[in-house]
């Protein structure tokens, strides 16, 4: 296992040489966040991080993520010079060392929370997400936290539109379409694709969720068996899921596991949900249980505390803040620690 923490390149308010400091830690999760979706990464860009990071003594290893465009998603005719273009990035990212891509295939949407700053009884603050609070918006007119910059309204209702007669099926198809794309970069380069599972893990304004739980891992292991279509373990994405048993999906799914964010939520409704520290106590997760079946289950990849609170007074980018993530980082550090020395 390697401990990593999420690093946002120069622009981030945490400095590389503070996230040095957090005990056990190998290396940073970036990504090249300027370049339009779709195109090449030029390796001038791949090459000024790898050089800061080597700079702080720390690993370039795992990409976090190179986006995966509507089109592709959509299974437009421009589909395949965008899918080109994504097998050139990793061939770009496999020259500097790079070992692991995590990517999602959410329409959209990459992740939907409805409070950015909800506040806990200590004093912190964290995401949170009530169902109902989002069911009552209009889809045509969304306001969203996290969201709101990303599209102007007509873009938004635009890209909508495009997904309203967006199959599960079909959209799973264009997912299997995109990865038989790439797996020949992925075979040149030992580059592993790790698909985030959706998060929250259901449908949202009739766009289609498909990487939900078991059976779609199941599924999409069978349509593409090439070992580099693994996927990043993300339990409290999954974990939203009151049918997901995180336990037992870490120990069925850690052969194929390259990459695991930790993270812990409170479940406060059937769907609702609050997340909160990492420690097993502070949520609804067995965090520990979760490690050790990833343990004994031969789980090798990367590992990054995920979303956590703004503590110490930190104002911090919702759920990137420093201090509870270096906690998290060596709580899970002390686990894994704990559980390969128990064997």
């Amino acid at each position: 296992m390697k401990m990593t923490f999420r690093w946002y390149g120069e622009g981030d308010s945490i400095p590389l040489s503070y996230i040095r400091q957090i005990p056990g830690m190998s290396g940073v999760v970036t990504a090249v966040y300027d370049i339009p979706v779709g195109e090449v990464w030029p390796m001038d860009r791949i090459l000024r991080l790898k050089e800061l990071c080597d700079q702080n003594g720390l690993e370039m290893e795992v990409i976090e993520s190179v986006p995966v465009h509507e089109d592709i998603k959509l299974g437009r005719p421009t589909r395949d010079r965008l899918i080109a273009n994504y097998a050139e990035t990793i061939r770009n990212l496999g020259k500097v060392g790079v070992k692991c891509i995590c990517y999602n295939f959410m329409p959209v949407f990459d992740w939907l929370r409805t409070n950015l700053h909800t506040v806990a009884p200590d004093g912190s603050n964290s995401l949170s997400y009530c169902h109902d609070e989002l069911m009552r918006l209009d889809p045509h007119d969304l306001h969203l936290p996290g969201w709101d910059e990303s599209y102007t309204s007509d873009e938004l209702n635009t890209l909508l539109d495009s997904y309203k007669d967006m199959s599960h099926d079909t959209l799973f198809d264009n997912l299997v379409y995109f990865l038989n794309g790439i797996m020949p970069a992925c075979d040149e380069t030992g580059i592993n694709m790790a698909i985030h599972p959706d998060d929250p893990p259901w449908d949202m304004f009739g766009l289609p969720r498909i990487i939900t739980g078991m059976e779609s891992y199941n599924k999409l292991f069978t349509a593409v068996p090439n070992p580099h279509n693994g996927i990043t373990l993300c339990t409290g994405s999954l974990g939203a899921g009151r049918g997901n048993d995180m336990v037992a999906m870490a120990r069925l799914l850690a052969p194929r596991s390259y990459f695991a964010h930790l993270r812990q939520i409170r479940h406060e409704g059937e769907l609702d949900f609050c997340e909160s520290g990492h420690l097993t106590e502070s949520g609804s997760l067995d965090m520990f249980g979760i490690v050790k079946a990833l343990v004994e289950s031969g789980f090798d990849g990367y590992v990054r505390p995920d979303h956590g609170r703004n503590i110490w007074g930190e104002d911090g980018k919702p759920g990137y803040g420093l201090y509870d993530r270096a906690l998290g980082a060596t709580y899970l550090y002390g686990l894994f620690e704990a559980v390969e020395k128990m064997r």
